[in-house]
């Protein structure tokens, strides 16, 4: 493992002598008060920092990695609720996935400098500085879950409206099309970036009359078919399938 002075967070903050220090870094960095520091240990603990013999009796952030991705989706889905009344389920919908998405989470853990706490291997290390981004995002999540443990549902809320939501969101016609085309962008990104080639969108259906049809989409990489979704237009069709594929894709190990 990498040694640096901040990646050993577990070990520093349970010394006598920089436990305070170590726990005032990231109280500063995340922006809470800590009270039971345990939870944050397990959020930072990548799991393959359990390889190592010294780490065996650790438990990895992958559970409240779970937890904090459900707590996640649903403050920002209540914001959204309350500061934006005019926008239906659909709007809703997809602003929430562009704030929430890997990339998103992966930009806010790095403004916080949350790689510099987490505690894994070295080749994890290097993974996040060749642009993988699952390990940082999936940490981000984790520490939302250490915060509503540690601090209740309030803290939680607090953390997200300050490190999470952006300060002034324009709601607009452009913000949706740019979100059309955000999530086939970044698809076409990380297939790319994993050697996969080109995603391809396939119309399966198109139902209803003329003027209300209805067109289902699938999005295949390779011959895999990653996602389908449906829309009033092929676009919005190829967007919806574009968005589960997104998902897929980043949930799984390259």
């Amino acid at each position: 493992m990498t040694f640096s002075p901040k990646k050993f967070l577990a070990e520093r903050i349970l010394r006598r002598g920089s436990r305070l220090k170590r726990r005032s870094e990231l109280e500063r960095a995340v922006g809470v008060r800590i009270k039971h520091e345990e939870f944050f240990i397990e959020a930072l603990t990548h799991r393959s920092a359990l390889t190592f013999p010294t780490n065996a009796a650790r438990t990895s952030n992958e559970r409240l990695e779970y937890l904090g991705d459900a707590v996640l989706n649903l403050l920002v889905a209540q914001i959204l609720f309350d500061q934006f009344p005019d926008l239906d389920e659909g709007q809703m919908t997809r602003l929430r996935s562009l704030l929430v998405n890997q990339h998103a989470l992966a930009e806010c853990a790095t403004r916080v400098d949350l790689s510099s706490f987490i505690i894994m291997s070295s080749s994890a290390q290097q993974a996040i500085e060749r642009g993988y981004e699952a390990i940082i995002s999936d940490a981000f999540e984790a520490v939302i879950a250490a915060i509503y443990l540690d601090g209740g549902i309030k803290a939680a809320m607090k953390f997200v409206r300050n490190k999470v939501m952006p300060k002034d969101i324009q709601i607009d016609g452009e913000l949706f099309n740019s979100l059309d085309r955000n999530f086939k962008s970044a698809l076409l990104e990380l297939a790319q970036s994993r050697g996969l080639g080109a995603p391809r969108y396939n119309l399966l259906k198109e139902e209803g009359p003329d003027h209300d049809r209805t067109f289902t989409v699938e999005v295949l990489i390779g011959e895999e078919a990653l996602g389908s979704g449906s829309g009033k237009t092929k676009k919005a069709a190829e967007q919806s399938a574009a968005e589960r594929a997104y998902e897929k894709l980043s949930a799984s190990k390259p």
